[in-house]
């Protein structure tokens, strides 16, 4: 079993290597016999290797022998994750860094959830086969990622409110235990999209941070003291579900004023095809209209922009992350709301708050389903039920 020295320690290397054993010693408060007694078994099992010191001596550390760091193994693991939407899943296979080894596509028949269950298996059994036969040496499969939005218990596998699959306790991973005899982890996929920016992005050296998606959702995942937030009921950051838009427009999830009634790509398509009269306009339609100039489809953006400024300001004024990362597929368009945006959140940041720095950061579908890698891969090196690691 993994002890929790080797956890750290072993997280330290992963996330921050390569890295020599004093300077492990030093960021995590062990003593360097403790570091080299976490190491040796993680050497042995082929996880982490040493690598060999310049020869120009770079590695060097004050008076001594060369210093070897450690990196971990990429091969030694391999992983899959997928992003579930309503019309498609996406997936990937990962290696124990989180690197994409191979991608799949498939278009979804249903969002019934039986029908979606069997062919998340058909597509998760073809990625494990890709591993199987592709070019690049893969390590053994750790577990699956199961990423899907909404309201998730991770613990238990259950995504119990997910408003754009329209599923209500559906229990993802016991389903698809029986089809495929696998270690599963199911999670929100914007908390998902957070532990990758944290152990392999942007957030990996950063002492608090927040990832805001925005699509057709409004998500937002958090990174606070250490851990990525999962609230104490599973739920946390639901940055689209803020009452801050008008309480006549009905959200998805079946409330009244929602973030996501504006803000989201649905919405900002609904409300310039309400106030241009296109009722066939596209979203792409009505970002070309908003690039021309068009006043109506300009005015849906503003809004939107508004208000997810607003929203920003006050997660930021309540959290206070030093960096908030916008990704999401709507960031495509994100030039026409930064500048309404950027001056709502100023508005309404409270003081030194206001001083985070707001980066936009983009992501595919393929980043999202190695967020789901990133979930097993964090939960492999903590040795968290359902997945195991020996040393």
């Amino acid at each position: 079993m993994a002890t929790p020295a080797g956890v750290e320690v072993l997280t330290k290397i992963l996330t921050q290597g390569p890295i020599p054993r004093v300077e492990i010693a030093r960021r995590t408060g062990l003593s360097q016999a403790a570091v080299t007694k976490a190491v040796a078994p993680l050497i042995e099992t082929g996880f982490v290797t040493d690598q060999a010191a310049p020869a120009d001596g770079d590695s060097q550390l004050g008076i001594g022998r060369p210093v070897s760091p450690l990196t971990v193994v990429p091969s030694s693991v391999s992983v899959i994750g997928v992003k579930v939407t309503p019309t498609s899943l996406i997936g990937v296979t990962t290696d124990f860094t989180a690197g994409i080894l191979n991608v799949r596509h498939d278009e979804l028949d249903s969002t019934d959830p039986d029908a979606v269950i069997e062919q998340l298996a058909g597509h998760v059994k073809a990625l494990i086969a890709a591993l199987k036969s592709g070019t690049a040496v893969a390590g053994p499969l750790a577990g699956i990622g199961i990423a899907v939005s909404g309201d998730v218990d991770a613990a238990h596998g259950v995504v119990r409110d997910s408003p754009l699959m329209g599923w209500r306790g559906v229990p993802v991973a016991e389903l698809l235990g029986k089809l495929v005899r696998v270690p599963i982890v199911v999670s929100n996929d914007v908390r998902a999209l957070t532990v990758a920016e944290h152990w392999f992005g942007a957030g990996v050296n950063a002492d608090s941070f927040a990832v805001v998606t925005i699509g057709s959702g409004i998500g937002c995942g958090l990174y606070v003291n250490g851990e990525v937030v999962s609230g104490a009921y599973g739920v946390s950051g639901e940055l689209g579900h803020l009452p801050l838009a008008p309480g006549d427009l009905v959200c998805t999830c079946g409330r009244r004023g929602c973030v996501e009634t504006v803000a989201s790509s649905d919405a900002i398509l609904t409300r310039t095809r309400e106030t241009t009269g296109q009722a066939d306009l596209d979203l792409a339609g009505a970002i070309k209209l908003a690039h021309e100039g068009n006043a109506h489809a300009r005015e849906a953006f503003d809004r939107a922009g508004e208000v997810i400024g607003a929203a920003l300001a006050a997660m930021v004024n309540l959290v206070g992350p030093e960096l908030v990362m916008i990704a999401g597929e709507g960031v495509a368009e994100y030039d026409l709301y930064e500048e309404r945006m950027r001056l709502a959140f100023a508005e309404h940041a409270f003081g030194a708050a206001g001083d985070c720095r707001l980066m936009l950061r983009s992501h595919t579908f393929d980043d999202w389903a190695r967020g789901a890698a990133a979930t097993v891969i964090r939960s492999y090196v903590r040795g968290e039920p359902p997945l195991e690691r020996g040393a």
